[in-house]
């Protein structure tokens, strides 16, 4: 029985903890890791001051913390759903619609998080940015072997700088997150669309594998 109640216990801390950092990844889109003040957070998840040091020694664990969740967010929502598709460019498309169907969705009130991150931390060394670093580099990382996938295909050239092509996939992921705050989200979203589309278009050995331009 003691086990029985100390697995409760214990799944209602977890439960209780998750709430937490879904509501900090949440605020720190808009308000940054810095803003992820006690109060603001404890209020925003409807937790006592008490309940939140439970969980959290210091605000850097929970940043920490918080950029673990949000990759596992990320994962969720665009890599496992793009993962389904056919290896090769239509897995690079659909890696690239799912992050703007992410957005879209308005997941997050800010619209991304590392995108917040990366502004905030880039020049603050210390733990928080190494993490945000590593996850960034992880994305980067996970989107070159896809290229290099659909080389080893024969759906890219022999040849092609997988690690380039990657960077400039991403930008335009990260371009679509700017755009829609200041241009409207059909514009930067059919523009971010088009100039992925037309990028692998340019390179593919068979375009056919590939969905036409947004209209």
């Amino acid at each position: 029985m003691a086990d029985t109640k100390t697995d409760g216990r214990r799944a209602r801390g977890e439960r209780s903890r998750e709430a937490i950092l879904e509501r900090a990844v949440a605020l720190a889109s808009v308000h940054g890791l810095d803003g992820l003040t006690l109060g603001r957070l404890a209020e925003a998840a409807g937790v006592s001051k008490s309940g939140f040091f439970a969980h959290w020694r210091d605000k850097e664990q929970l940043q920490l913390d918080a950029v673990d969740w949000a990759g596992r967010q990320w994962t969720e929502w665009i890599v496992k759903p793009a993962l389904r598709e056919p290896p090769g460019v239509r897995r690079l498309v659909a890696l690239h619609e799912a992050r703007l169907a992410f957005y879209a969705a308005s997941v997050l009130p800010g619209g991304c998080f590392f995108f917040v991150a990366q502004v905030e931390f880039d020049d603050h060394p210390g733990p928080v940015r190494d993490r945000i670093a590593k996850a960034v580099s992880d994305w980067l990382g996970f989107i070159e072997r896809q290229v290099a996938e659909a080389v080893a295909l024969g759906e890219l050239p022999p040849g092609t700088d997988a690690a380039q092509l990657a960077y400039e996939i991403d930008a335009l992921g990260e371009a679509a997150v700017i755009h829609t705050r200041l241009l409207g989200h059909d514009l930067a979203y059919t523009r971010a669309r088009r100039a992925v589309l037309q990028r692998l278009r340019a390179l593919a050995i068979d375009p056919s594998l590939l969905p036409e331009d947004p209209a």
